[in-house]
């Protein structure tokens, strides 16, 4: 896809730093970007990849909570950059670089702090990134937009319902598209005119000329009210005191062009088991396998998946699903699940619409069935879970819709 040189004007700045607590235990020693996801990548790698696909070669990303699995998925797999290319790619940990306190405030203040490092680079633009959800996106055309219509701030924005709309930033806008009002996460969310029952979402993607950010920023940081927030703080003033402009995700999804638009915040443990398993379809509503927008990650040298036994009762397969390289399935049916990297499975187990992260382990005569285990769980053989809500709940994290989370220390207990 031919660019515009827009992007290669502009740095991608990825706030990183959330801990993501409706997730469980699954972010109990990760923090959400880092978290696993789609077979072998983690959750942060889908906008890092959008910027770098959108033509984007300067990249920072802020980290805080928990950050050692997401600054080492970093390091190994986003080190491609080269500075002699005027590229660069910067992980920004919160590290009392302006007050001795340290810790970054909010997200305004997680970029007000490395002001000096992105002035250090001069990019003439920043895309402010969330580095927590699940889309496929083409950054170049909202820098665009942004320009052609001299916006202050360009705020990427989906349709949500009403009631998913409390957990967002939500907007009015005029036929301009320009941002007439915005609330950050409101009890009682506000319909579109012309749509009841929906509503226009921030997506927590932001586009700014450099040197105006930075003035925002630097007046957000003076005021001892703030919680120096964008979505609480630098977004309602720049509504309400400048140039507020929406991009509609509909325009720079990247997609079929008969498939809907496709963006997930998964943020909860029945959001994550169900997007992952929505990977498993036969027509694909996020696209992994399509090579013009690929998704980059780090690539961990490992064998083919095998597959061994081929008896009535103990046949090692797997049909709607997804599975990584290192697996063995060993004498395992396995039905519209993900297997990530290197997981092993032993003879007569079934594991069905499963989200198994890497090196676990399923043990025989096992029985599994919407269930998300995490990295290194070792399930001991004849375990069942999936079958008896009440006994799931007793052992297990069990979610509103009965996916069950089972993490080692779940196993342990059991004993």
């Amino acid at each position: 896809m031919d660019h515009a040189p827009l992007a290669r004007h502009a740095m991608a700045y990825v706030l990183a730093g959330g801990r993501g607590s409706r997730l469980m235990e699954l972010t109990d020693i990760r923090a959400k970007p880092a978290v696993y996801f789609g077979g072998k990548s983690r959750i942060i790698d889908f906008a890092l990849s959008n910027a770098l696909n959108s033509g984007i070669r300067r990249i920072g990303v802020a980290t805080q909570y928990k950050a050692h699995s997401l600054i080492r998925h970093l390091q190994r797999g986003w080190n491609f950059f080269r500075p002699e290319r005027n590229e660069s790619f910067d992980i920004l940990p919160a590290s009392q670089r302006v007050t001795e306190t340290g810790w970054y405030a909010g997200t305004a203040d997680a970029v007000f702090q490395n002001i000096d490092i992105i002035e250090s680079y001069a990019p003439r633009y920043i895309v402010l990134l969330a580095g927590d959800h699940i889309y496929k996106m083409d950054y170049e055309l909202m820098l665009q937009q942004h320009c052609e219509q001299r916006a202050d701030v360009t705020v990427g924005c989906i349709e949500v319902s009403v009631e998913e709309a409390t957990g967002f930033g939500v907007m009015n806008i005029d036929a301009l598209d320009r941002i007439t009002s915005f609330q950050e996460k409101p009890s009682d969310p506000p319909s579109m005119p012309d749509k009841p029952g929906r509503c226009l979402a921030s997506m927590g993607i932001y586009v700014f000329e450099t040197a105006f950010l930075i003035d925002a920023l630097r007046r957000d940081a003076a005021q001892t009210d703030s919680s120096h927030d964008f979505g609480r703080d630098i977004i309602p003033y720049l509504v309400g005191n400048g140039r507020a402009v929406a991009h509609r995700f509909e325009t720079s999804c990247v997609r079929s062009p008969e498939l809907p638009t496709y963006w997930r915040d998964v943020g909860t443990v029945d959001a994550y088991w169900e997007a992952n398993i929505d990977l498993t379809d036969f027509i694909l509503g996020l696209n992994l396998y399509d090579q013009s927008w690929p998704i980059w990650t780090y690539g961990e040298i490992t064998p083919p998946a095998k597959f061994v036994h081929d008896e009535d009762g103990r046949r090692g397969e797997a049909i709607s699903s997804l599975v990584s390289g290192g697996c063995i399935v060993s004498g395992t049916q396995v039905r519209q699940s993900l297997l990530f990297t290197g997981v092993h499975t032993h003879s007569y187990a079934k594991v069905d619409r499963a989200v198994v992260l890497p090196y676990a382990q399923i043990g025989r005569h096992a029985r599994l069935r919407s269930v998300v285990i995490d990295r290194g769980v070792v399930i001991p053989d004849h375990l069942v879970v999936g079958y008896d809500p009440e006994h799931d709940a007793a052992r297990f994290r069990r979610s509103p819709r009965g996916v069950c989370l089972i993490t080692q220390p779940m196993i342990d207990a059991l004993r």
